[in-house]
This record gives structure tokens, C-alpha cells and sequence, in this order.
């Protein structure tokens, strides 16, 4: 076994990584090991040096690739070598002397919030399963600001009607309890209704495609692009744009910071300071609106 199958198996059966996480740790590494074959012919992780990680992202910014994506490429060679270190195969990290890139910091897109009320209040959604099951999707997004993997493998007996709560597993297999606002249960039940009539209640996964079956990224992402695409022009339109706009319109009305970086799983409160420089660019600009002598 190779010390990068080894690791992805790692990921996979001890820390229950996401299978996403897994495939783009494989694809970067993938990447790497291309790259360094070329440069040296006959690879091996144990004679890799940080001065060869240094060339590859040269190369990388030569062929333009994001300082954001060669990043996340680094991170995960980083995460292997570390894996490496405590298995006690090498003994130094050859990512700890390579300095990345510098990422522009950008704020985080958003929905407006009329959008997205016009597009789950208004009849958007055809009335037959699949149109059902596309505006649970959409309004579980919006309700709970959830991942696009954790609303993917969210299961029956995760989902309280009466309590108006759901439980999902996020990163690290960190569990965790979201509310969803109460006027959703009627879009649940009728998605419910139209899915047991289909395909019976066996399946434990909440949501399932025209065959019955779990659904997927891609039709996610398909679902999602289709329905914002009719109430917006902004120009990305994906399951995390939806939970961009979550956390920025709760934090908008005045939610606690603490509380929407327990909602939205962070491990950190500065994954979740992203969001306050959207809502002061709005408190700016309401105050340039309202204040007598805002505008000069």
C-alpha cells in the first residue's frame, strides 16, 4: 500500500472526512505526484524536499492558478506529511519551509434577502415530487445554513417536525443541532407525502432523487443554480452561496457571532468574522441612506 493510499484511507475510515474532502485531497496529490515525477523521474514522498514543493508552486503560478487553489493543494500535501510524521515514516514536514501564497482577503457573496423570500414564497417550484423535493432543498439550505455534504447525507431519523429542529454530521464527524423555522414543516410534509406514495419509507436518506435513490453533488448543485438563476444575477449560484446568505442575513438582524459560528459548525470564530465585514458594508450603506448628513 503507498503512503498516499494509506492516508486517504485515513481520512476516510478514522476521521470520517467527507468523501468530497477525499477526492480533493486525492486530485491535489495526485497532481503533485505528476508534477514531481517529471522533475526527478522515479518518485517517492520520502525524498521529497521542500525546494521541489517550492518549484511546483512556481509552476502552479505560472499556469495562473489561483493563490487560493494552490493553497489548498499545499494543504494537502501538508496533511499527508504530517500523517507521515506521526506514523514515524519521515521526520520533518518539507512543508514547514515553504511559504504560500498571498490570498486577496474577498468578501463572502450573498442572496439578497428579498431574493430568496420571493423565490420560497411565491410558485417557483413545480407541484409534482421532483419540484417538491428541489424546494425542501432549497429551503433547508436557507433555513439552516447547512453544507452541501451534510443536507447530501441528512437522514430521516435526523429530522424533529415537532421540535422544528435537524441534526447533521460535519466536518471531523462533529455533530451538531440546527433549528429551521417552523412555517417549513408544511414544505416538508408534502415532499414526504409525495416520496413515501413513490418509493415507500425504507430509504434512510431524507432526500432522494426521481429513481429512489440518495441524491448527489451534482444534482444539488444543478437544483440550486436553476432556482437562483430566477430571483438573482449574482454570478456564482451554489448550495454555499445559500449558506453565505444564512449566516450574513442572521448576523444583519442582529444574531450573536458566538451563536452563528455554533449554527454553521466552525471550528474557529474567525471562519465566521468573514461575515461581519458584509453586515458593516450594509450598516454603511443604510447609514448613508437614513443619516441627514450620511451621504456627504
Amino acid at each position: 500500500m503507498t503512503y498516499q493510499k494509506e492516508f486517504l484511507d485515513y481520512l476516510q475510515f478514522e476521521k470520517r472526512s467527507s468523501s468530497h474532502t477525499v477526492k480533493a485531497y486525492k486530485k491535489d496529490l495526485d497532481q503533485f505526484v505528476v508534477f514531481a515525477s517529471k522533475m526527478v523521474g522515479e518518485f517517492d514522498f520520502l525524498t521529497v524536499d521542500y525546494q521541489l514543493v517550492r518549484k511546483w508552486v512556481v509552476v502552479l503560478m505560472d499556469e495562473k492558478i489561483s493563490p487560493r487553489s494552490i493553497n489548498r493543494k499545499l494543504s494537502a500535501l501538508r496533511s499527508l506529511y504530517k500523517y507521515l510524521l506521526r506514523q514515524g515514516v519521515v521526520d520533518f514536514n518539507p512543508l514547514d519551509r515553504v511559504v504560500k501564497p498571498k490570498v486577496e482577503k474577498r468578501l463572502p457573496v450573498f442572496v439578497e434577502e428579498d431574493a430568496l423570500n420571493t423565490l420560497l414564497d411565491n410558485d417557483f417550484f413545480p407541484k409534482d415530487f421532483e419540484g417538491r423535493r428541489d424546494k425542501v432543498i432549497v429551503s433547508l439550505l436557507y433555513g439552516t445554513g447547512v453544507r452541501l455534504f451534510e443536507l447530501m447525507n441528512l437522514k430521516n431519523e435526523y429530522i424533529d417536525t415537532e421540535g422544528c429542529v435537524i441534526r447533521v454530521l460535519g466536518k471531523r464527524n462533529k455533530e451538531r443541532i440546527i433549528p429551521y423555522p417552523r412555517s417549513l414543516n408544511p414544505v416538508l410534509f408534502d415532499y414526504i407525502n409525495d416520496r413515501n406514495k413513490l418509493f415507500g419509507s425504507t430509504n434512510e436518506y431524507f432526500l432522494l432523487t426521481k429513481k429512489g435513490v440518495q441524491v448527489y453533488e451534482k444534482l444539488i448543485y444543478r437544483v440550486v443554480k436553476k432556482y437562483l438563476s430566477m430571483v438573482t444575477t449574482v454570478a456564482k449560484k451554489s448550495p454555499h452561496i445559500i449558506r453565505h446568505s444564512y449566516a450574513t442575513h442572521l448576523l444583519n438582524k442582529g444574531a450573536d457571532l458566538n451563536a452563528v459560528k455554533e449554527l454553521l459548525g466552525h471550528a474557529n470564530l474567525q471562519a465566521t468574522q468573514m461575515y461581519t465585514h458584509t453586515t458593516f458594508e450594509s450598516l454603511i450603506k443604510v447609514y448613508n441612506q437614513a443619516h441627514p448628513r450620511g451621504s456627504n
